[in-house]
Order: C-alpha cells, then sequence, then structure tokens
C-alpha cells in the first residue's frame, strides 16, 4: 500500500536527515517545465524497467503533475513488495501552488 502526503509534509520529509527518494514520473516535455529540486526523473512508463533502480526497503515518493500517474505508479510498486511508498497528492500543480520551489 501506500500513503498520500500533502506539499507541506513532502517538504518537511525533504528536509529532514534521512530524506525519501523523490521521482518524477511525468514525461520529458512536463519535466521541461519545472521539477521538484533534488527529483530523479522516471516516466511511468519506464517504472516497470527501472524499478530495479530503487530501494523497496527505503521511501519513496512518486509525483506527477496532478497525482494520478504518482498513484498508479505506487500501486505498481506496491505489488512489487515495496513498503515505504508515498505519493504527492495534488502532485507538482499542489507543490506549485503551496509557494514550494521548482526547478527549471
Amino acid at each position: 500500500m501506500y500513503q498520500s502526503l500533502d506539499p507541506v509534509r513532502l517538504q518537511t520529509l525533504l528536509q529532514s536527515a534521512a530524506p525519501p527518494r523523490l521521482i518524477d514520473v511525468r514525461s520529458v516535455t512536463e519535466i521541461a517545465r519545472g521539477a521538484i529540486p533534488g527529483a530523479t526523473h522516471i516516466e511511468l512508463s519506464a517504472l516497470p524497467e527501472r524499478a530495479a533502480e530503487l530501494d523497496p526497503e527505503a521511501p519513496c515518493v512518486l509525483y506527477c503533475l496532478s497525482g494520478a500517474r504518482s498513484a498508479q505508479g505506487c500501486a505498481y510498486l506496491a505489488q512489487r513488495g515495496f513498503q515505504r511508498l508515498y505519493h504527492l497528492d495534488g502532485g507538482i500543480a499542489a507543490w506549485a501552488k503551496a509557494g514550494l520551489p521548482v526547478t527549471l
């Protein structure tokens, strides 16, 4: 299973001593418009072939534009034994709306 995080809670986790791995599952075109600092880009369609790059024991947060694709990605990883999964509720749109940093 996985949990939803709001942007403020995610920002708090990212600033902690042991931040989660942050995965952006959007397309290359979407990434060009900005990303959350420190995120790794693994497009949702590439997740099956790149899941081995992720530690199933470590906390991992997925995000997309609005939250739908990141929820799909979390469901996929959960089915493969990942335990500490989160997705950004509202995606990067909610993150930016909250006034949090986006890199271009």
